[in-house]
This record gives C-alpha cells, structure tokens and sequence, in this order.
C-alpha cells in the first residue's frame, strides 16, 4: 500500500510548531494526489490548511497502541516527532526515564531520586535477556557482562555520552556498581568496594556545579574493570581525558570550581586541617569567581569525611592524603596572591605577602625565588640568557597557569594512585570498559575545550555509525535477506577538516610554534584556507575572531581567542624548576589525552551505547522540553540510528508475535495449515500486495515504514466490524425484549378492557355454571389423584416395613451367631483361665507339701533313731528278750515294712523330679552355650567387617572424615578396655555408613513408619544411657550430627536427600524431647513411652544444636526449591497465555524478547503446577511433619508471587487488562492445587494477596474519582510507590482501551499520602519466613518398631 494512501479522513499527522516542535493535527478530509493542502484539524480545534508538498507530505502519526513503546524501532512510522512523542509519553505520564532505540539506550535525567536502583533490581535483571525487562542501565550492564562471561565474546565497552546535566556520571557509577554487585570477588580484597570507591574520588576533584548540572563532569574517564576467568572483579584500571583546567582559575556565573576545594574550606576548623591555614570558600579569588559557593542540598563537610574514608578505602595513607590536601590548599593561597603592577611594564610581589608565605611553606619552596619568577621570564637564546620583567596581567597569567598545571598534575597524580590500588597480580583475562565523556556542546560562546569535546564526538559518532551499520549487515545476513546499501550520515569529512594534513589542528600547532604566533594569525589562516574551499566551514558574518563547523549535530561557532595558549598548556619553564624542589609529592606520569588510542580501544570492544538526555534546563523533575530534548537527539545520534533503520525494514517481527497478533486477519482455511511459517506467508501475500513492502527471513518478518500501522488499521477495523456486528446483535436483543414486554402489557390491557364490555347476565350465569362443573371436576380429579396416592404410600410401605423387618431380623440373626461365638470363646477363655489357676495353686500345694514332707522325713529320721536307740537297749536287756511275746514282732515288723515303702515312693518322687529339674538346667546350659557361640561368631563378624571398613576408608573420604571426628571427640575410644565398648564404636560406626552413606530416600520411604531412621539413632542414644556411659553417648551424637552434616553437604542440591534428612533430623530431635523425661514433653506419652525415657543424661544442649542443625537443613531445603522452580515463574505465571483470545503480543524493535523467538519447551503454569506437586510428593513421602510443609509451601508461594509481581513492575509490557486476567486465572489455579492437597491453613495464599490485588488493578476502571477511591480501599497489600507504578505502566494492547491519565495517577497519590509504607518499589524475593518446629510426639512405641531387611542393619540386635 503506497504511503499517500493513507492520508485519509481520521487519520493524524505532525505539523510543524515554533514552541513544541511538533503539533499533532487530525486530517479532516482524504488527501488526493494532486492536492495542495492538507486539511487538518489542530487538537485545540483550530481548523487548518496545511500546504504541501506530494513529495515531502507531513510525517504520519502511529497509532496509539504503539505510543508508550520500550523500543522506538518499534514504532511503525520512524521520524523525529514520532521518536519525541514516544519519549514525552513515557517520561511524562508513565514515569519512565529509559527507553530503547535500536542498540541505544535512551536515558532521560529526571531530576528526582527513582527507587529502581536496589540490589533487588539489580538481581532481578542479572541473567535475563535484553529485551525481556523493562529497559535499564541495568539491563545494558547485564547485556554487556552477559556477553563477555556467558557466550565468550570479546571485551566490551558501555559508552556513557551526553551533556552537562544530562546524568552521564551517576549511569557510569551504576554500571560500574551492578558489576560489582553481580561480579563478587572470591577474594577477602574487596576488589568491588574498591572500584566503586574511585568514583567519589574522581567526582570530588574532576566534577563541577554548572548552570546545567550541579555535578558535572568537568573530565572525561574511561573505567576498564578487570575479571578472571571466572568473571570476578579482579582490579581496574582508569584513564582520564580532556579535564578542564581553566575552571581552576575561572568559573562563570552561578557556578563553583571542583567540589574538593569547598569540601576542604568547609573542614578548615577541623584539628587535621588547621596548619592549611584556610577559611571559608567565600575568602578565595578561585572559590568566589561565580558567586555561588554552595549547592543546595549538598554538606560539603560531611563530602569532605566521604572522601577522607574512600581514600582510605582504597589504602591511600594518611600521609598521602595530606599532601594531596597542603597541594590543594597551596593553590587556593596561590590565588589570592596581590601582584602590584610598578609602571607599564613592570609587576611586583610583596615578600611579606601572607598567601605567598603559606603557598611555599605548604609546597616547601622558596618564596624569594617564586616572587621573583611569577614577574619575571627568562628568555634564552643562541648567545645570551635574558631576564624580562613582566606586566601585572601576564604575570596574573603566569600565576593562573602556574595554578593550573599543579591541578592538573595533581589530579594525574591522585588518578595514578587509584590505578596502583586497583592493580592486581596475575593476568586479566577479559575487561569491559565504561566511559563517561562529554556529549556534544555549543554554547553562547564556545572555546578550546568545547573544540576538543565536539572532535571527541565526531569519532565518536564515526564509530557508532560504523557499529550500525555493521548490525544491521549482520541482521540481514543472518536472516537471509538481500542486502541494499543504506545511506547514512558519514561525518568523515568533518573528522578530516580538523585533523587532516593541513587541518584546523595542524595549523594550530603550526601557530603555537611560531614566536610571535597569536590566536589572531591563526584564524586569518583558516580563513585562507577554507573559506568558500569547504562546505563545512564558514565564516561568522559579523565577527572577525571565530570560525563556524558544522559538525553532525549541529553548527558551532568558536571563539578563537585563547586557542593557542590552551593549546601550548605550558607554564615558564624556571617556575617548573621551583616546582620540582618541593617535598610534597605530586608529580606523576604525565597521562596525554590520546583519542586515537582510545579510538583504538573501542574498536577492540564490543559497544554498547547510552545516551543521556537532559530535558530541562531548570532541573525540574519529570518537566519535558520539546526543543531541548529534539537537539539532544540530533546532537547524540538518535535520531541517525533511526534514519537508517527507516530506510531499510524497520519493523521487525518474529512470526510467532505475527501469527499471535493478526490471526484475526486470518481466514479458516489459512488458520488450517500446521506450520504458522506458512500461514504467516500466506497472509501477508494476501494483506499486502506489494512485495516489496516487507521480507520474510528465517525468523523474523520485515517491514516497511508505515506497513504495521497498515496491518494495525485492518486489525482495528476487523475489530470494530466486530464490535459492529456484536453491538447489533445486542441491540436487537434488547429491543426485541422491550418490544415482547410491551406487546404483553398491551395484550393484558386489551383483554381486561374487552372483558369490562363483555360483562351481561347471561355471561354471569355461564360463568357460575362453569365454576360448579370446575368444582366437581376438580373434585373428582383430587379424590382420584389421593386415592392413588393413598395406594401408592401403602405399597411403599409395605415394602418399606418389610425390608426393615428383614433387616432387623438379619441383624438379630448375626448378632445371636455373635453370642453363641462370644459363649464359647469365654467358655474357652474361663477354662483357659481355670486351668492356669489350678494349676498355680497345685504348685504351691506341692511347695507345701514338699515342705511338709521334708519336715515329716526330719522327724521320722528322729525316730528312727531313738528307735534304733531303743533295740540296742533292748538287746542290752535280757529281761524283754525273755518275754517271748509273739505278736509284737510281727505287727512291729509289719509297721517298719508299710513305713518305709511310703518313704521309698517319696524318695523315688522325688529323684524323679529332680531328674527333671537337672534335665531342664541342661537344656538352659546348652542353649546359653549356643548363645556364647553366636556372640563369638558375631565378634568374629566384626572383626571381619572392621578390616572391610578400615580398606573401604582408604578410598571414602567422608567415612574416614566420621572416624576422625568421632576420634577427637573421644580420643580414649581406641584404647578402651573393655572390648564390648570398642565393638559397639564399631557398630556405631556401621550404622553411621548405612544411614548417612548408603541409605537413599526412596528406598526408606516405602512401608515404614515416617523417621525411622531417627527412631533407630535415638534407640542407640537410649541404650548408651542404660548403659550410663557418658563417653560413649557423646561420641554417637557428635558422630551423628557430623554424619548428617556430612551428608547435608554432599547432597546440597539434592532435594529429595535433603528432604529425607530434614524429615529425620527434626524426628530425631521430637525423640529426644519425648523421652527426655521433662515433664512437658511428656503430656501426651503412653505408660510404656514413659518407662523408656532417659535415666542418667540431660540432653538439652544437644537439642539446641540439633535444632539449630535442622534448620539450616531447612534453609537449604527452602533454597533448592527455590532454585529448582524460580526459573519457571516468570514464563509461567506472566509470559504464557492459557486463555483463548487474551494475546498481548506487541511489537518489540530491535531488542527482542527471548520468549517470543520460539514457542517450543516454554514453561507454562502447568509446569509450575507440576513442580510443586512433586515438591509435595516427595516431602510426604519422606513423612515431613504436616507443619513444616505448610511452612514450606507458604516460602514456595511467596516467592512465586513476590518474582512475578517484582517482574510485572519492570516489564511495561505486561501492564495490561488482558494480561491482568492472565495473573488472576493463574492464580486461581494455584489456590485451587492448595484446596486439592488440604493446605488452606498454611497461609499460602495471604503470601500472593500483593500480586492478587495488582491483577485486580490491571483490569478495574481507572477513570473516575470513585475509580481511584476504590484502589486506594482495595489495594492494601500494595505500597503508594508499587499503585503509582503500576498505573503508570498500564499499557492498552487494543485500541479499544484506554490510557490511565496522568491526573488520575496524581489524584490516586495524593489519596494514598496518609499511608506510612516505605519508598520500596521490588519485594524482597529473599526474604524467608521465620521457620518453626512444633513438638509432635511420636505415637509409636520404640519396643513395636521393626527395622526393615532393606537397611542391611542385620548387626543391630534388639535388647
């Protein structure tokens, strides 16, 4: 489609405005070819006609979704009001003050400190693409730093340019300080501090208040930070060019001299500072020049302490800092020295002058000689020396340039020094460089050094239009597309009228060679020479003393007056003699500005550019200045960059945003196709008829100038078609619905209105008729209906009662099986119970009656003894053998035989049972025998598996690390006495392995109880106490918790080990708690667990280790999660979109986001989803207490929420209603994974009630004042700084939505005043939640707990 086409009625353009250089006008009427005027409409309503001219026609206006964007080759239509107004709209309304263009980042000073500078922000762009983030100083630090460390590309530079005011300084020292953020040295140097350090050295004696800028620098400087092949800070190395010496001796209006020397008069009283003999800034001709001595804001004294302790810092001794100190204080005095004119020709110097005595007494020189020499110049030549008196003003000039030349060796000196600090042993494997330079300069009235800063540029700018053109070659090489030589700006014949042969630099050194050479000769030569000769040069029409260049930027006009002494920069060659006989050092290695080793420099690198813009003159935060800001732009390439890339394709858009964006162009046959390469193809063969408006590359498709804005009208034509069509529908809707409402109304009227006429006696009686035969027939109908239902309430019924009568009676069946089963089971136990009784009792009637016997047989004994007594009497007496009585002895006879059988059957009871009784104890023997057989094949195990062990720790370090611990916990264990002892150490050891070594979760986790591991280590610790061995005690928990350590370490990035081992970790220590004995961890144990507490040790101090162990294991476990999911969060939870129609895709220029490349191997939600799921798996399965993993989760989520939300306010991109929907159905998904694993009481979801409320935010109405009164109420969670922010982010994707303005924004801030929240805009993704460890007893009693073949712990015996 031809550009002119779309010169149509609504459409806008930009008209040219004397006040804000461009207006933007709304064509009223199409423009044909042939026409003259455009007819436009201004937005103040002014009705125009525009003339013009068909080849030259008004620049086009983008459309309003591309205004706002991060990139300004974004844009459609690529021209300087495009570029000013997308800077304007995202500098003014949304509070941003970076914005890509192309390879340049676009830094607008804004005057007012930002909160997008913390080291939160700085993490949050470590490791991200370019493209992905908001722009930033950060994301350019990321870029370059990723370049050299994580793809190996050569060195790189940042190029930090821009004039006075514009905030060059303070993007070089953040550079320099994410480096040394995200760089940290391994070293205990603090290399990083030390680098950063150097630049409140450099800004107090190189930087300056201006009228632009109250901290200018006055020089330029060129950092190049060291790595090692780790890519840490390793040392840095600065070079310095262009300082402005003349501010030492002359500073205009308004302004100061370096800040150093108001910093040292305003420590003058301080004790250290007293022999400087100085006094406030307002006492010294060099401090009072601009009549300004002060900056609002700035304690020169408490600057003055910053610099003393940077000094410091960099171990720059106090000794060296004095002399800086007496050298900087020498020419302050130097300056207030009273030089008496003595006729025309003749000048003097008062020996007894003050200032001079304290000038040489600081620098030790000798003051008759400086008096003299500062008058006086010795001219030398062939045959004789001359001494020629001067006048007042050139020995006024002597003085300066002496002042002058100390300054500048003094601050080689000082620069030098810093360099020393920063040097470093060994060898720099890689750098990047940053320099901080003037921009390009013209002033009122320009001079020498604006020269020099402008020459500076030009070869600058040379370099940067070369890297330009270099990318885009290699862009279109790499996407294979043909490549077409693109007209660009070549400043080579400026660069060559100032330093070719016979150029301006050359003359002017020529002139400086000349005795009688004067500024004045030496214009009249450039002159001679250029004049009408080039194009470039001109000479002013009403000045005979300054010549014009026009230089990229702009036309220059220099005054030459004072070229040639700046130029010569020399002072009389005996004052520099003096000089050299002071003690005070200060002289250092001269360090020449070299622009061509600079130049070289660059060249070597790869540069990456930041271009700093001032946009007001008056400091006014956030005030934009339409004509300031556009020659900015001019003057620092911008706006060149965009020149060239209008000339080529500067629309570039990979096919997946494409597809993304304008599949509503798309038909249902193209949509068919698999392959959205080709449908994309398709389309645009179809959209766009010329071929040559865009090209298809590899991956990337590109455009035109104004063929995006084309594609965009179609889609927003397509979209409104759409929303004519769905209005329609809607409207016929509701007016259909009014329409059946009123039709129904009419229809009721009518019939009431026909039912009053119809109203007759005969209608009265029908009518009564009817409602008698409606009664009976109702009748009947309801009789009938209840007698069926009455039928049908009895059947059910019936079988209702049936089927309970059935129930009960099976229930009473089973439970008089029950009874019948209960009878004979208590029978069974009775019995079994009887039978144990008798049979007790019948061992005690034994015991008695074996008592009794004994007693009995004791007795009988006694008996028979007298009895026997008793025969031998009566054999002694022959008086009863003489009686001859013969039944006596037959019934004696017969008594003895029936006793002494009774007593025979005893014995034989007896014998036999103790026959069983020594039967039994030789049973006892023989199994105790066993028993001693085993215990000595066990120690023959163990002996066996020490010599195993003892080889297997030759080669496993960890266990011989377990040996050696335990062994300096308990060095007696070795030569231990009892060998039992040394083979429990042993065992002890053994078990150390398997637990910590050899046993792995998954194998555990199965059919166990949850810490049975630490139920096992606790069960050690309760036999060492049953055994009251103090020693070996200790060496078992020493080695237990050195053992888990150990293993904790080993296994630090294992999340399931970790898991494991924070789960027994935290059982071990509820074991020591329970059976402490301590009455409060005792409330809830059984009878059985209390008899198994411990008796003789207080472990309360190994609880506290244990404690603090588990949670460091906790803090390792929180941090492995972290890790393991963080990358899935922003892709996940921001970048992918699951709802259908919701696209948010944008055009993104030059700096691509890496999602949109390739859709494959993405992340998703579901990712995040599925990750966390295994989390929770693998945490349940290892028995984690359910409060810890509430805990856990809670960390989980609060990071999830804090690394989205932190990511939603530095991507503006994502600032969308649409992409709000996005946030909240994301979110939904995750409170619903909660309620489906039970975790609603963890206060997960709490932790992403800020990111909650900043989805809400995206998509309420922001209008209104009650609009902004319901944020304030809603968003509670959010602080004032994160709402602003937001709001002014908010980016519509559709024409169809509308743009917050910025008084709604003002009006919401103002609200929210009363509210007491930090000035924090990024949510600490760092923080943890306190961790706590509830006391849950263990339910299992240690007696019941099996240990599981699958340990291999078969040495363990249970006692």
């Amino acid at each position: 489609m031809a550009l002119a086409e779309l010169y149509t009625q609504y459409n806008r353009v930009w008209i040219p405005d004397s006040e804000e250089v461009w207006q933007s006008a709304e064509i009223t009427k199409d423009y044909k070819a042939g026409d003259h005027f455009l007819h436009v409409q201004l937005e103040d309503g002014t009705e125009l006609d525009y003339p013009v001219d068909p080849p030259a026609l008004p620049p086009l206006r983008n459309p309003d979704i591309l205004v706002g964007e991060n990139d300004l080759t974004a844009l459609s239509y690529l021209h300087e009001p495009a570029v000013l107004h997308n800077l304007k709209v995202r500098f003014v309304e949304s509070r941003l003050i970076y914005t890509y263009s192309g390879i340049i980042l676009v830094a607008i000073n804004p005057y007012k400190q930002l909160p997008i500078y913390g080291d939160a922000i700085i993490h949050a762009y470590s490791g991200q693409n370019m493209g992905d983030m908001d722009p930033h100083i950060f994301a350019v630090a990321e870029e370059a730093y990723k370049q050299m460390a994580r793809f190996s590309v050569k060195n790189q530079s940042i190029i930090v340019s821009g004039e006075s005011g514009a905030g060059k300084t303070v993007s070089a020292r953040y550079t320099m300080r994410y480096f040394a953020t995200v760089s940290k040295s391994s070293s205990n140097a603090h290399v990083e501090d030390k680098v950063l350090a150097s630049n409140p050295i450099t800004e107090a004696v190189g930087n300056a208040k201006t009228t632009r800028n109250d901290n200018s620098s006055r020089f330029g400087k060129y950092t190049e930070i060291s790595f090692d092949p780790s890519y840490r800070i390793i040392g840095a190395n600065m070079r310095t060019y262009l300082l402005e010496k003349s501010r030492v001796v002359f500073q205009s209006e308004n302004e100061r001299n370096y800040h150093i020397f108001y910093q040292l008069c305003a420590s003058a009283m301080q004790p250290e500072f007293k022999h400087l003999k100085l006094g406030s800034a307002e006492e010294f001709h060099y401090t009072r020049m601009g009549g300004s001595t002060t900056i609002e804001g700035v304690d020169d004294r408490a600057n003055m302490i910053e610099t003393q302790k940077t000094f410091a810092l960099l171990g720059l001794k106090e000794d060296f800092q004095m002399d800086v100190f007496k050298t900087l204080a020498a020419i302050l005095h130097l300056g207030n020295l009273e030089i008496t004119a003595v006729g025309d020709e003749r000048s003097s110097i008062n020996l007894e002058d003050n200032h001079l005595n304290i000038f040489c007494e600081l620098l030790e020189l000798n003051s008759d000689k400086m008096a003299q020499w500062l008058c006086h110049r010795k001219i030398i030549t062939t045959s004789e020396t001359v001494i020629k008196p001067m006048t007042k003003p050139q020995a006024l000039n002597a003085r300066d340039a002496l002042a002058k030349k100390i300054y500048s060796h003094l601050f080689d000196y000082i620069v030098e020094r810093i360099n020393q600090a920063l040097q470093f042993s060994g060898k720099q494997h890689t750098f990047i460089g940053v320099l901080d330079i003037y921009g390009f300069e013209t002033f009122d009235v320009n001079s020498f050094e604006q020269f020099c800063i402008n020459y500076a540029n030009e070869k600058l700018q040379q370099q940067f239009n070369l890297h330009v053109f270099k990318l885009e070659q290699e862009e279109y090489m790499k996407e294979d597309i043909p490549w077409t030589l693109i007209d660009f700006y070549d400043n080579q014949p400026v660069i060559d009228l100032i330093e070719a042969k016979m150029g301006i630099l050359e003359l002017l050194d020529e002139e400086c060679l000349l005795p009688h050479g004067t500024d004045e000769n030496w214009l009249q030569k450039l002159y001679n020479n250029f004049v009408n000769k080039n194009a470039l040069f001109e000479k002013p029409r009403m000045s005979n003393t300054s010549f014009i260049i026009q230089h990229f930027a702009d036309k220059v006009e220099y005054k030459c007056e004072g070229f040639l002494e700046k130029n010569r920069d020399t002072v009389y060659e005996v004052l520099m003699e003096i000089l050299k006989e002071s003690k005070v050092c200060i002289q250092s290695v001269m360090i020449n500005f070299s622009l061509s080793l600079l130049m070289e420099t660059l060249n070597a690198t790869t540069p990456h550019y930041v271009r700093c813009i001032k946009p007001n003159d008056e400091k006014q935060p956030f005030e934009f200045d339409s004509k300031r800001v556009a020659q900015q732009l001019r003057a620092c390439g911008v706006l060149e960059t965009i020149r060239i890339s209008a000339q080529s394709y500067p629309s570039r858009w990979t096919y997946i945003e494409f597809f993304s964006r304008y599949s509503i162009l798309m038909t249902q046959q193209e949509l068919s196709f698999s392959d959205k390469k080709q449908i994309c193809k398709i389309v645009l063969q179809r959209l766009i008829q010329d071929p040559n408006q865009y090209q298809s590359g590899r991956t990337k498709i590109f455009f035109r100038a104004g063929q995006v804005a084309y594609l965009e009208k179609l889609r927003s034509d397509k979209l409104r078609h759409a929303c004519i069509v769905i209005q329609t529908s809607v409207r016929g809707w509701l007016q259909r619905r009014r329409f059946l409402c009123m039709k129904q109304a009419a229809i009721t009227i009518q019939q009431y209105f026909r039912g009053q006429q119809a109203i007759t006696a005969q209608a009265l009686k029908q009518t009564w008729a009817a409602i008698i035969i409606q009664k009976y027939c109702r009748g009947y109908l309801v009789r009938k209906l209840c007698q069926l239902i009455h039928v049908a309430a009895v059947t059910i019924q019936a079988y209702t009662r049936g089927f309970l009568a059935r129930k009960k009676y099976r229930k009473m069946l089973e439970e008089h099986k029950a009874v019948i089963l209960q009878k004979y089971a208590r029978a069974w136990l009775a019995r079994r119970r009887f039978q144990n009784i008798r049979r007790f009792v019948l061992n005690i009637q034994l015991s008695y009656r074996v008592q009794r016997l004994q007693k009995k047989i004791e007795e009988q004994v006694s008996v028979i003894k007298l009895f026997s007594s008793a025969l031998n009497l009566a054999y002694c007496t022959d008086i009863i053998l003489q009686l001859q009585f013969f039944i006596f002895p037959v019934v004696f006879k017969r008594v003895l035989e029936s006793h002494f059988q009774s007593q025979k059957e005893n014995y034989e009871k007896e014998i036999e049972g103790l026959n069983l009784k020594v039967e039994h104890l030789s049973q006892d023997i023989n199994h105790l025998q066993k028993l001693f057989r085993e215990e000595n094949d066990i120690n023959d195990s163990i002996r066996l598996e020490v010599s195993r062990l003892t080889s297997e720790n030759m080669v496993r370090c960890s266990q011989a690390k377990h040996v050696s611990v335990t062994l300096q916990y308990n060095p007696k264990l070795l030569v231990l006495q009892s060998p039992q002892k040394l083979a429990l150490y042993f065992y002890i050891m053994n078990l150390m392995t398997l637990l910590y070594a050899d046993l792995k979760p998954r194998g555990v986790v199965v059919n166990t109880i949850p810490g049975l591991p630490a139920h096992i280590l606790f069960m050690c610790v309760r036999y060492a106490d049953y055994l009251n061995d103090a020693d070996m005690l200790k060496s078992f928990i020493n080695v237990t918790i050195d053992g888990i350590k150990q293993v904790v370490k080993e296994n630090s990035e294992d999340f399931e080990m970790l898991s494991f081992w924070l789960s027994n970790t935290y059982y071990f220590l509820n074991c020591l708690k329970q059976y402490s004995g301590e009455e409060e961890f005792m409330k809830h144990n059984t009878p059985r667990q209390n008899n198994n507490c411990l008796k003789h040790f207080d472990l309360s101090e190994y609880r506290q280790v244990l404690s603090d162990l588990a949670i460091q294991i906790y803090h390792q476990f929180i941090l492995v999660m972290e890790n393991n999911i963080q990358h899935m969060i922003v892709p996940g939870m921001l970048e992918y979109e699951s709802l259908q129609g919701i696209s948010g895709l944008k055009p993104t220029g030059f700096r691509k986001r890496s999602s949109s490349i390739d859709d494959t191997d993405t992340y998703t939600m579901t990712s995040i989803l599925q990750q966390l799921s295994y989390f929770y798996s693998t945490m349940c399965q290892n028995g984690l207490d359910s409060e810890l993993l509430k805990q856990a989760v809670k960390q989980l989520f609060f990071l999830i929420g804090a690394v989205t939300l932190n990511s939603l306010f530095l991507r503006k991109d994502m600032c969308s209603c649409r992409k709000g929907m996005q946030i909240r159905c994301n979110i939904s998904y995750l409170e619903e994974w909660l309620k489906d694993k039970n975790l609603q009481s963890s206060n997960a979801k709490e932790t992403l009630e800020p990111l909650s409320q900043a989805a809400w935010l995206l998509q309420v109405k922001k209008i209104t004042d009650d609009d902004a009164k319901e944020i304030c109420e809603h968003c509670t969670s959010l602080s004032t700084v994160q709402i602003v922010k937001i709001l002014n982010s908010y980016t519509p994707i559709d024409d169809f939505e509308k743009r917050v303005t910025p008084s709604f924004v003002r009006k919401v801030q103002a609200m929210l005043n009363n509210r007491e929240d930090g000035p924090q805009l990024m949510l600490d993704t760092k923080y943890h939640f306190q961790v706590m460890f509830p006391f849950t007893p263990s339910p299992h009693a240690l007696e019941m707990i099996q240990v599981p073949s699958s340990f291999k712990l078969g040495f363990l015996t249970r006692v």
